[in-house]
């Protein structure tokens, strides 16, 4: 029997009267939100959202008196705290916004087709609430600024000082970390290095073949070499099946 999800019910902060009508207008063309509640400030939103819950929260980021950074800071300390969208005409408060753990960062004038992805990016990832440890990584695709989790990623490949993230859609973003940090940072959650120039979460390894003169493993249709020093290592954790979380 097939199961139909709840409606998304959102909220839309703005204290530009322009910009969250259109904003409403594009979300209620989303056959997946239902209820869209308005605010025109930082403390009537908070009022808001202490009484009712909703699953998104769209946040401007300049407003009066309480602005987006500060309420999505507040908006952490209730009980049932929604996903934070910003939506702003500022670039350069996209880091902050990722130290928010904010689901995804918007610039004005939204497109339609970026509102969406946004949407989809809280229905597959989950509220912000049930993501735990989930890393964070603020990444520049063109002109947008969205967010990888450390949990979308499958594999990472060194570039000099910075690192490529590759995720399960095929997708490699670019980020200014270098391949070490990551090692270090993410050995806890099942990050294995398996070469100078690549990094892997063992839980998405495929097959491995760590016999012979070439050793590697596969994640999905790609084949990395694991470097002939590594492989007692490289074994012993897809041996012990680290990272299946």
């Amino acid at each position: 029997m097939m199961t139909i999800a709840p409606p998304i019910d959102v909220l839309v902060a703005d204290d530009e009267r322009p910009a969250l009508d259109e904003l409403v207008h594009l979300l209620r063309t989303d056959p997946r939100v239902g209820e869209i509640l308005t605010a025109s400030s930082g403390a009537e939103a908070l009022r808001v959202l202490s009484e009712r819950a909703v699953r998104i929260a769209f946040l401007d980021i300049h407003m009066p008196g309480l602005n987006g950074m500060e309420l999505a800071r507040a908006l952490m300390t209730l009980a049932e705290p929604p996903s934070v969208v910003f939506v702003t005409a500022d670039e350069a408060r996209a880091v902050e916004a990722f130290e928010l753990r904010a689901a995804d960062y918007l610039l004005k004038p939204v497109r339609l087709e970026r509102l969406r992805q946004a949407v989809d990016r809280v229905v597959e990832l989950g509220d912000t609430a049930g993501l735990g440890d989930d890393e964070v990584l603020p990444v520049t695709v063109g002109s947008v600024v969205r967010f990888v989790r450390r949990s979308e990623v499958r594999w990472v490949q060194a570039q000099g000082d910075y690192s490529r993230l590759h995720t399960g859609d095929g997708t490699g973003h670019l980020v200014r970390i270098p391949i070490s940090e990551l090692e270090a940072r993410w050995a806890a959650a099942g990050f294995l290095r398996i070469h100078r120039s690549s990094l892997v979460r063992t839980a998405a390894v495929t097959e491995a073949r760590l016999s012979g003169a070439e050793p590697a493993v596969s994640i999905g249709a790609v084949s990395l070499p694991v470097s002939r020093r590594l492989v007692p290592a490289v074994r012993d954790a897809l041996l012990r099946g680290e990272g299946a979380g």
